[in-house]
């Protein structure tokens, strides 16, 4: 199954009205939010509706994430062994980003998107075919939080991103290992695009 290119490019001269207006931030997976949810959302509530913005961006990509691997967990054709085990702690990771992404964003006044509907088409045909999608999602979200940190004003906000990108490296370096892959091809990743995020994203959300 071929999946979209994600390739790397660098966010130049891009503000942060219009950094949202594009789209916003794409958190592949905001792991530990939980954990440093209070700071964070104190530093948000100093801002404006543009957090929200962001905040449900986010949580409309951890929806999909957070379907992909129950989906996957359950229907995958010959998901075996450690990537059946890889499957379902991400699984209950990004399960527990809707849950903290939906508090927070209640927390700030906001109001949660609801899940969409998605389609990962033949995504769960075989266990190559998992991971190969697998990989396209958190590649997706470690570029994301690259792209977007240049764009983030609280440094509280900032350092919780640096910490979060972290993990959702550490994701895909299992993705890749268990596809046989080297788990970090170059030794610099650049930030996605806002418009190669969203384009990345789209073909799996359905209304």
């Amino acid at each position: 199954m071929t999946q979209p290119e994600l390739a790397a490019i660098e966010v130049k001269g891009m503000t942060r009205e219009a950094f949202i207006m594009r789209g916003a931030i794409a958190a592949g997976g905001v792991y530990g939010l939980s954990t440093v949810g209070p700071f964070v959302g104190q530093a948000m509530a100093q801002g404006g509706g543009g957090d929200l913005d962001i905040l449900n961006f986010a949580l409309t990509l951890e929806f999909l994430e957070g379907a992909f691997y129950t989906m996957a967990v359950k229907s995958t054709k010959g998901l075996t062994g450690d990537a059946k085990e890889v499957a379902t702690t991400l699984r209950d990771n990004e399960l527990e980003h809707v849950d903290a992404l939906t508090a927070t964003i209640k927390d700030l006044g906001g109001k949660p998107v609801k899940a969409p509907g998605v389609d990962f088409g033949d995504a769960f045909a075989s266990q190559d075919s998992f991971l190969e999608l697998a990989q396209t999602f958190e590649d997706l979200g470690v570029g994301a939080y690259n792209g977007a940190g240049p764009m983030i004003e609280a440094v509280e906000v900032l350092a919780a991103a640096g910490s979060i990108v972290q993990v959702e490296a550490r994701h895909a370096g299992v993705i890749r290992l268990l596809r046989g892959e080297r788990i970090a091809p170059s030794a610099f990743d650049k930030g996605l695009e806002m418009q190669e995020v969203l384009d990345a994203a789209k073909p799996f959300i359905k209304a």
